[in-house]
Formats: structure tokens, sequence, C-alpha cells
């Protein structure tokens, strides 16, 4: 029953950097692990990366290493994502999701609504 809200996206030139960040509204996370999905016009979500509530433990995905990080508030209930060195690529809406593992294939539940990132060239 948590409710998530995503915040922090935008339009922004290549080469930018933008925050996102993930919160529970109402009630803090229920699950251990929080991660974080895009999806482009057209194309199937896929997974960004992934963080264990306690232990901080992350999981990314190969085409964002280096250039996204994801963190954690605990007193905040928050879950941020970091976007370094935006590409052109990177324009997608940005959903935060909960788990019990910070796997790929999660399953992940309780999905934001998303937040528009745009980058131009």
């Amino acid at each position: 029953q948590v409710q998530l809200v995503e915040s922090g996206g935008g339009l922004v030139q290549a080469g930018g950097s933008l925050r996102l960040s993930c919160a529970a509204s109402g009630r803090p996370f229920s699950k251990s692990a929080v991660g974080w999905f895009r999806q482009a016009p057209g194309k199937e979500r896929e997974f960004v990366a992934a963080i264990r509530w306690t232990s901080g433990t992350t999981n990314y995905a190969d085409s964002v290493k280096g250039r996204f990080t994801i963190s954690k508030d605990n007193a905040k209930n928050t879950v941020y994502l970091q976007i370094n060195s935006l590409k052109p690529e990177d324009t997608a809406v940005y959903y935060c999701a909960q788990a019990w593992t910070i796997a790929t294939t999660g399953p992940y539940d309780s999905w934001g609504p998303g937040t528009q990132v745009t980058v131009s060239s």
C-alpha cells in the first residue's frame, strides 16, 4: 500500500545533470529494496538501478554505470537517482518501485506515476 512519488525530472541539455527523488507518500517503504526504471517513447521499460534499504547495496544496469548513482535517506524515506553526463538517449519517463530484492527482475510493485526526463542535444 506504499504510495511512491517521483520528482526532479525536467528538460536538460546533453552533458547536464539531474537528481531524481522517489519519496514514500503516506507511509514509509515497506519492502527491503527500491529500484529505478525508465521507459523511452516506443520502447519497453528497462531496469536502471536498485538499492537495498538497510544495507545500501546497489545494482546498476551496465548502460548507466559510471554516470548514474542511486542513494537513499532513511530519515526522509526517500531514494535518489543522481544522473550525470546526460545523453539524449537518457530521455524517458523514470519510475521508482519497491521489491524484496535488488535483482533486475524484482518483482517490483507500488510503482510511482513517473517523472519525465528530456535531454536535448
